[in-house]
Order: C-alpha cells, then sequence, then structure tokens
C-alpha cells in the first residue's frame, strides 16, 4: 500500500519521498501498529502533531499577505474556517488519501476510513511528514496546490462577509472602484425588499435583494462572486 502511495504521489504532485519509513508512519493508525506488534512499527500521532502546526503557520502567514485590510477578528474566523476537522478531512478525501490508510481489522470494519476526524489527523501527518522529509518548500507547494485555490472557489467565504470577498478578490491585481447602488425599496413594512446594484469600475456585475440595504448589499456581492469566478 505505502509503495502505492509513493507511486500517486509521484505521479500526482511530483512528490517523492526520500525517507519512506516516514511517509508509511504518518499513513499508519495505532490499530494497524496493535495488530503487528513483531514489526516495530510507528503511527502518525507524533507527526500529525507537528503538521497541526506547520498547517496553522503557512495558512497563518498566507491569508495575513493576502488580506491586508482584514482585521485579526476576521482573520482568526477565516484561518479557524480553514485549519479545522470538516475542512482537512474534505481535502484528504480529495487528494484520496483515505485509499492509504494503514488500519487494523476491526477500525476497517467500523468504517475508520470515512472517519471525518481520522481523515483530518492523516491530512495533518503528511504535511508533517512532507516538513520533516523536504522542508518548507515542497509543503508550501502542495498546499498552494490543494488548500489555497479554495479560497478562491468560496469554500470560506461564510467566514469572511461577501463584500469584503469581493473586495479582496478584485483588488489582488490592484486598485478597482466597487460601489453598491439602491435601486429600489418595496415589499411591505413588515416584509420590505431593498434591490441593489454592485458595479466595478462602472460596469453592473451583479444585483442582490434582501430585507435591509445592507442585506442586499451582501446578496449582490455573492452573486458577483459567483459570476466571476465562473468567468474566470
Amino acid at each position: 500500500m505505502i509503495t502505492e502511495l509513493q507511486d500517486y504521489l509521484a505521479k500526482t504532485y511530483g512528490i517523492n519521498f526520500k525517507n519512506t519509513d516516514l511517509l508509511a508512519e504518518a499513513f499508519t493508525q495505532a490499530s494497524y501498529v496493535n495488530e503487528h506488534p513483531h514489526q516495530n512499527l510507528k503511527y502518525y500521532e507524533r507527526i500529525e502533531f507537528l503538521g497541526d502546526a506547520v498547517l496553522q503557520l503557512f495558512v497563518s502567514e498566507y491569508i495575513y499577505k493576502r488580506y491586508p485590510e482584514l482585521p485579526q477578528g476576521k482573520l482568526t474566523r477565516l484561518r479557524a474556517a480553514m485549519v479545522c476537522e470538516d475542512s482537512f478531512s474534505k481535502f484528504a478525501k480529495e487528494c484520496h488519501f483515505d485509499q492509504y490508510i494503514r488500519l487494523g481489522k476491526g477500525e476497517e470494519m467500523a468504517g475508520a476510513r470515512d472517519r471525518a476526524s481520522l481523515l483530518c489527523d492523516i491530512f495533518e501527518s503528511f504535511i508533517g511528514a512532507l516538513y520533516l522529509d523536504q522542508g518548507r518548500q515542497a509543503v508550501e507547494k502542495f498546499i498552494h496546490t490543494v488548500i489555497f485555490p479554495k479560497l478562491d472557489m468560496g469554500w470560506f467565504d461564510h467566514a469572511v462577509d461577501a463584500k469584503t470577498s469581493l473586495q479582496e478578490f478584485l483588488q489582488r491585481n490592484g486598485d478597482v472602484d466597487i460601489e453598491y447602488r439602491l435601486l429600489s425599496e418595496g415589499g411591505t413594512e413588515n416584509d420590505p425588499i431593498f434591490t441593489v446594484e454592485v458595479t466595478v469600475d462602472g460596469k453592473v456585475v451583479a444585483n442582490g435583494q434582501g430585507s435591509s440595504k445592507k442585506h442586499a448589499e451582501m446578496d449582490a456581492a455573492k452573486h458577483a462572486l459567483q459570476k466571476l469566478r465562473m468567468d474566470k
């Protein structure tokens, strides 16, 4: 299984581990070690500890530089959305890491291979192993391929409001003029409807509606982001 993993990593990501024992350790659960007591095996827990810290650092550095206008609180919420069990388990699944985990028979039968907590651990341990084996540059290349593009795809928009996300998306290559214009107010006193359009350098990109002008602006920004990402 580890040989197959090596081939997969080389073919898919151009990663060739020098220390294959380190790679094997990163993909081995304790249950597998317990079932093979005479093989002197190690499991992923210690490497996962390191990988978690490496990911925290690299993600923090990336969003700090990419979002220069975001205050500390919003940076913290964005990092929390990116560096968490739900995100890492999805990354692990997307990378097909679930197929290469070495599990004991009991854990295999219990469905551990699809368990979010285990997938998260394996993703972190892989990052830790890659860092130990090949250093910072290799880790940065991998997470720039796997994690950071998800920002553009909107995976973490819930952590940062849509207007901020739109501003950061548009201003990566320089300043642009973003304006929100109230088009109409309708509905009833108890159920008002505001309609807003968002323009970029004078060109209308999208409209939005909401129960307040603020909510309508958020809706317009969300639709603008979706449109711009599809057109990219």
